[in-house]
């Protein structure tokens, strides 16, 4: 497996593109798959996740291919879609493949979806999308692992519709929200989707399925409202700007010290962190397609509690507790989201950082200096956060493991060494 090799030390200075958001592209490529008509998405992130998803659409029947002429373009036709079916050997590697049941269910009515595998940083169940599509009409049961969703046959043999209805979750839930409007934006009359999730990712899928011919109001609050249609046809959409990327080179920057420009990055989209940031002592501007942060000396530590959006996203937690384990003075951290999300603790220990845990909190006493060592990545966000804590560690750190990070992070490594930093990836 690959490795990363980082000599710490050295201040970032420069520019940096910030790629198309992972959370935005995955479910816009299973939007695809409610019409028979092209779609064409554009700043798709060059990510092993979307490279599964890929793969999972195809093996549907679907033609899925990136342009060979336009970087982060994506050409999809499942007008040829003929398995509506997504098999454990694809989904056990991607949690977000379950979102491929409310598009197939809603388009033809039936749908196979493996149950997902376990997740390094907690239990994400899906009971929650088995009963808002069994609430839309959908017969599901259970067995050998797989999700087997229907719905009733008419006199004509020929499988109805979902139907419309009111949805309330026990829990926000991102993917429940994703599904749930994608599904019923074929369904018969109007779904009203209460406790929604209201991550810009989920938004930014509102306005690809608005562009597809969908009739969604309230998307970005608590409340959508979908008012179904016989038929969607093709779009061509753009992939918002990954929110945690720009969130996670700002806490580099910060980390480090020096000044560097984060181009297409939304600063209306990370208004907690960067809160959070200027607290510590960085000085952020930002304006439209821009994000500029500088830093110099040591940051103050800061305490924070992760929450839904708008509130501080548990995908940057890591990365800002690698900022506060070289800032100045002590913070706590509370874990509301996921139960095994300090994973990446006892590695930041290994290179110096000062971090108890108990339960879901975690309290640090920042040091002045980490100092290199070998360590692993647990999880995606994990990774990144040992990431940042090797960039200011005196002397080398090798993080292994990092295919983690190529989950969710589109050439981090040349990103980093363009402004300054000292990185290479080591091919296994």
């Amino acid at each position: 497996m690959d490795k990363l090799r980082i000599k710490g030390g050295k201040p970032l200075n420069g520019t940096v593109d910030i790629s198309g958001a992972k959370n935005a592209a995955l479910p816009e490529l299973c939007a695809a798959l409610l019409t028979a008509d092209p779609v064409t998405l554009e700043n798709v992130p060059g990510l092993q996740d979307v490279s599964t998803m890929l793969k999972l659409i195809r093996n549907m029947g679907v033609t899925a291919d990136r342009s060979a002429t336009t970087p982060g373009t994506v050409h999809i036709n499942a007008g040829s879609l003929s398995s509506p079916e997504a098999p454990y050997e694809l989904v056990k590697t991607m949690r977000a493949s379950v979102l491929a049941l409310g598009p197939l269910l809603a388009r033809f009515g039936e749908a196979t979806v493996s149950l997902p595998g376990g997740c390094a940083i907690g239990s994400r169940p899906v009971d929650q999308h088995i009963k808002g599509m069994q609430a839309m009409g959908a017969e599901i049961v259970v067995e050998h692992g797989y999700m087997i969703a229907k719905l009733p046959q008419g006199p004509d043999g020929k499988r109805g519709r979902l139907k419309g209805c009111s949805i309330t979750t026990d829990m926000v839930t991102v993917t429940g929200t994703e599904n749930f409007m994608m599904a019923a934006c074929l369904a018969e009359g109007e779904t009203i989707l209460e406790n929604a999730a209201q991550e810009p990712e989920i938004g930014d899928l509102a306005e690809m399925l608005i562009k597809m011919g969908a009739k969604i109001e309230g998307h970005g609050t608590a409340r959508i409202r979908i008012q179904g249609v016989e038929s969607l046809h093709g779009c061509t959409h753009q992939v918002v700007a990954d929110r945690i990327e720009t969130g996670t080179f700002l806490c580099a920057v910060a980390a480090t010290g020096g000044e560097v420009v984060l181009r297409h990055g939304r600063a209306d989209h990370l208004d907690a962190v960067i809160e959070l940031l200027i607290a510590a002592g960085a000085i952020i501007t930002s304006g439209s397609g821009f994000i500029r942060i500088a830093a110099n000396g040591r940051m103050q530590a800061q305490s924070f509690r992760t929450t839904e959006y708008p509130g501080f996203p548990t995908d940057m937690q890591a990365q800002f507790m690698a900022l506060n384990s070289i800032a100045e003075g002590s913070a706590k951290v509370t874990e509301t989201i996921f139960e095994n999300r300090f994973m990446h603790v006892n590695e930041m220990v290994r290179l110096g950082a000062k971090i108890e845990i108990d339960g879901k909190f975690a309290v640090m006493e920042g040091v002045e200096k980490l100092s290199g060592a070998t360590v692993m990545a647990t999880d995606l966000r994990a990774s990144a956060s040992l990431v940042i804590a090797g960039l200011v560690a005196e002397g080398e750190t090798t993080i292994e493991r990092i295919y983690h990070l190529d989950r969710g992070y589109d050439q981090m490594e040349a990103k980093l060494r363009a402004i300054g930093a000292d990185i290479e990836r080591i091919k296994s």
